[in-house]
């Protein structure tokens, strides 16, 4: 069968529908997340124009001279603000060894729930850590993006509604480990500046093949081919969004909970070169992670009778910090589950 992303039209659980139109959407949503982990969605809510105002604020503040961009950039250890070119290679976040270790070109900015946003609530500085805005040379930013930031921040939390019903658990399995969840938006520009080698090899990636490291992913990109999904055959399938559709994406924290009934999605990538330089792409993730210190582990149901759960209890913090570590500050992560699969992968190209 050929490898396609399934389109789910969420909106029962957005603008209000009956049982059963619930119950088709979860059964569809439980399907795409067991067979490709990948889901096209529509319905979802977002207005047109707060999209438009997020790719109008990243065109902003990637156009800037590099050394302003680079006012913006934090420790690896700090999961906020500028992250230049060749500075990440995120086939380490899997223990995947690339042939140059920092070699993804991708450029990104990120944005998150902060210490501040939960008074009363004892939170890691670390994991939640304060935000750090472009305001003196960006001055059109900060407000489309946290405008978007909300809103694909309601999408994640409706999707772990559908996740609930889906999987036939009471929804408090997914709201008592989200109540202060890690999330983050990144904003991500793959573009090189005139006269860069361009060659797409171990030297230079667009983003390595990884899986997202939490519950959920929200991710709006360009109709721009470039990024590719592991399919169940073994090989790389481009995949690009409908026109006004969100692309859904499990993380490596679902994969634990389920037991591996859905899977986190390897994906990776590669945009195209169009008369010897590089078609620009830009993408959006906004990742629904969880509280640091929520327990992780198998749903029981999920774990057939007199077997053992696939994967140990871990917390959210203990494992995006793993993760991180591979992605951001170079060191080889332990390899996985997922490893054997990049491995064994081929190119479709």
């Amino acid at each position: 069968m050929p490898f396609s992303v399934p389109v789910v039209d969420i909106t029962p659980y957005v603008a209000g529908g009956d049982d059963a139109a619930r119950a088709e959407v979860a059964r569809a949503v439980d399907r795409a997340c067991n067979e490709v982990g990948f889901i096209q969605v529509l319905g979802h809510g977002i207005p047109e124009p707060v999209t438009d105002g997020l790719a109008g604020a990243m065109d902003e503040f990637f156009g800037l001279e590099m050394d302003a961009k680079r006012e913006y950039r934090t420790p690896a250890g700090i999961n906020r603000g500028y992250a230049p070119p060749k500075t990440e290679s995120l086939s380490l976040s899997l223990g995947v060894e690339s042939a140059n270790r920092m070699n993804d070109f991708f450029e990104a900015f990120n944005v998150g729930l902060a210490a501040s946003d939960f008074p009363g609530v004892e939170v890691d500085p670390v994991h939640y850590a304060e935000n750090t805005w472009p305001d003196a040379d960006a001055p059109g930013f900060r407000a489309p993006v946290e405008a978007y930031f909300a809103e694909a921040g309601r999408v994640a939390r409706t999707m772990t509604r559908i996740f609930a019903d889906a999987l036939g658990v009471d929804a408090s399995v997914f709201t008592s480990r989200t109540d202060h969840s890690l999330d983050v938006l990144r904003m991500n520009n793959y573009a090189l500046p005139a006269g860069t080698d361009v060659r797409l090899d171990g030297d230079l990636t667009g983003m390595g093949e990884h899986t997202d490291y939490g519950i959920v992913t929200v991710l709006w990109a360009d109709r721009v081919r470039g990024l590719q999904v592991l399919g169940t055959d073994g090989g790389w399938h481009d995949v690009s969004p409908d026109p006004g559709a969100l692309l859904i994406n499990l993380g490596d924290l679902t994969a634990r909970w389920t037991n591996e009934r859905w899977m986190s999605t390897l994906h990776r990538v590669k945009p195209p070169i169009v008369g010897g330089t590089i078609e620009r792409r830009r993408s959006a993730a906004y990742f629904h992670d969880g509280n640091a210190d929520a327990l992780i582990e198998a749903i029981p149901t999920t774990v057939p009778a007199g077997e053992e759960p696939l994967y140990p209890p871990i917390t959210v913090g203990e494992h995006i910090a793993a993760k991180l570590a591979g992605s951001r500050e170079g060191r080889r992560n332990a390899p996985g589950r997922e490893t054997a699969r990049v491995l064994a992968a081929r190119d479709e190209d």
